[in-house]
């Protein structure tokens, strides 16, 4: 069975859809006919999107600006969209942080996993119970590459993209033969324009161009991925090294590896 086609009364969902991957998605959900709801805290960035969405593509847009860390003003969208047809939902919206916990915010570091984690659960199961009655739908997960192993100096973020990786894989399980279909998407890092040499990161000077993928390109497989209910989708040379490793290669060395890493980042 396919995605649900697109109607004027169902909604694809896209969380984080104010940049990267999930303004990406929201431009290839609209190119495919889906009218949308697009969800980030930067209300004045969806809105220019959803007017740039509806001219191109004939659809509708809504804008819901809600920091999905934020558990009340989390629980309005949640009692919504448990109310509406919602045909897709891309629960991608994220943070990372950097360096040892230890020396991190204590309530960012909670945030983080608040809109990891937490967002992510509330919003698979507002939007379930309809797809299940209806027998069709399709949730994405973005988790990431990073949640298939421990990562020193980047602790909260691989133990909350841990959690979707595992949850969307287990709920993919439980939803066998109901028509709805669940995949995961674990991307490693993924350029969303080209930096400039004078501001570059240190993982856009250590990384080579060949080996990035684009946002664009990561929407397209991400949604080709979900119609064909396609477990996990893994973009890119970095993103399938990092699966491998973290799937396959003994944890003693692959945590001082990539801890070493991500201890740069946070420098």
């Amino acid at each position: 069975m396919s995605l649900p086609s697109a109607t004027s009364e169902n909604r694809a969902v896209v969380t984080g859809a104010s940049s990267g991957i999930g303004t990406a998605l929201a431009a290839e959900l609209a190119a495919r006919g889906y009218s949308l709801i697009l969800v980030a805290r930067r209300g004045e960035v969806l809105t220019e999107l959803a007017q740039r969405l509806t001219l191109a593509h004939g659809i509708t847009a809504e804008v819901r600006a809600v920091d999905l860390a934020d558990r009340a003003a989390r629980g309005a969208l949640v009692e919504e969209l448990a109310a509406r047809d919602i045909s897709i939902l891309c629960n991608n919206a994220g943070i990372a942080t950097f360096g040892a916990v230890a020396e991190l915010d204590p309530a960012y570091e909670r945030d983080q996993m608040e809109l990891n984690a937490v967002a992510v659960h509330d919003l698979t199961l507002a939007v379930l119970p309809g797809m299940i009655a209806r027998g069709s739908g399709g949730i994405l997960i973005s988790g990431s590459a990073a949640g298939n192993m421990p990562i020193p100096n980047n602790a909260t973020y691989a133990a909350s993209k841990a959690f979707a990786n595992t949850f969307s894989e287990s709920l993919r399980g439980e939803l066998k033969g109901s028509g709805v279909h669940v995949t995961l998407l674990a991307p490693g890092p993924v350029r969303t324009d080209t930096p400039d040499p004078a501001e570059a990161s240190i993982v856009d000077r250590m990384v080579p161009d060949f080996m990035w993928v684009t946002s664009e390109y990561t929407a397209k497989i991400s949604i080709d991925a979900l119609a064909r209910n396609k477990m996990r989708v893994v973009p890119g040379l970095i993103s399938k090294g990092m699966s491998v490793a973290g799937q396959y290669g003994p944890r003693a060395l692959t945590a001082p590896v990539a801890g070493a890493f991500y201890k740069k980042l946070g420098g």
